[in-house]
């Protein structure tokens, strides 16, 4: 089942086109990261799922039911961290969660358990300090728990660790990557690493279209130039690599480092069956022969390109 559908999805501001007819489905269970540069419309695409925007065209449904612009009944199933989340920073972490379950309508008892168990998810139990003063990633944790009060199907969040530092990125993806066992989480970012560590499905956004979509094993399979590296002892050696016959073809497209060459090809058996004959032909050893996967960094700019 799919949690999130959006289909034939469009939005302009102006003459500027920001979705274009946007097609993406999101399953039950996953951590689906929604991949985009910086304006590429991931925020615009929120906002609509939200019912916060009126598309210009298109449908999304939530768990089977249809957003409708201005109407809230299908964000009972969502829920919902911005890119910066605001708070009142007079209060503790307990006392803006009980006022958060006031809002929506859960029993006091409730609540306190309910309360103790979100801080206690992130990391925030037994905090007392007003809000005002907490970090960065201390507000995206407390953020977190707020929008896991209602156990949503799914948990929309906005770039959560654009501005982080390393410490409290990883804390918010170890957080994300626990609740996705009962809360399907759709991770807008253009962190290509951040998806690479928690995502089991990604959307790469291009021009207000979806450019790929599926599983991350999928989208390397289908899209990512298969790429040997090669690394010797010494620069001579590397030189001699380069000057053979055999091996002189595939360097159109090689990138070097050092004593290292990484080479790119489609047909990598064949590849590999030329490097072990100049290798017995010419005594050359290499330090290390490996193949590598593609990495969603060189995915995207092909994408893009």
């Amino acid at each position: 089942m799919n949690v999130l559908t959006i289909q034939n999805l469009s939005k302009s501001f102006g003459k500027q086109k920001i979705i274009d007819n946007l097609n993406m489905s999101v399953p039950e269970g996953s951590i689906f990261g929604f991949i985009g540069q910086n304006g590429a419309g991931k925020t615009t695409t929120m906002k609509m799922v939200l019912g916060l925007l009126q598309p210009d065209s298109g449908e999304i449904h939530i768990c089977n039911e249809a957003v409708c612009f201005g109407q809230t009944k299908t964000n009972q199933f969502i829920g919902y961290l911005p890119d910066v989340p605001e708070f009142y920073n007079y209060m503790t972490p307990p006392q803006y969660l009980r006022l958060c379950g006031a809002v929506i309508g859960i029993d006091k008892s409730e609540m306190e358990q309910r309360g103790h168990e979100l801080l206690s998810l992130v990391g925030l139990s037994g905090v007392t300090k007003q809000i005002g003063g907490f970090s960065r990633g201390m507000k995206q944790r407390l953020g977190i728990a707020q929008a896991l009060l209602t156990n949503p199907r799914l948990l929309i969040c906005d770039e959560p660790t654009s501005a982080l530092d390393p410490v409290g990125r990883k804390e918010i993806l170890d957080i994300l990557r626990k609740i996705s066992d009962t809360t399907t989480v759709l991770f807008s970012t253009h962190i290509l690493s951040d998806v690479e560590r928690i995502c089991d499905h990604a959307a790469f956004l291009n021009q207000g279209k979806i450019a790929v979509c599926g599983t991350l094993a999928e989208i390397k399979a289908l899209h990512g130039h298969d790429s040997l590296l090669v690394e010797f002892s010494a620069d001579d050696e590397l030189l001699a690599f380069k000057q053979q016959p055999a091996i002189k073809p595939l360097l159109a497209n090689s990138e070097e480092n050092n004593r290292e060459i990484v080479l790119h090809s489609r047909n990598m058996k064949k590849v590999q069956q030329f490097l072990f004959n100049v290798f017995s032909e010419t005594g050359l050893c290499p330090v290390k022969i490996e193949i590598m996967e593609p990495s969603l960094e060189s995915l995207f700019l092909e994408v893009i390109k």
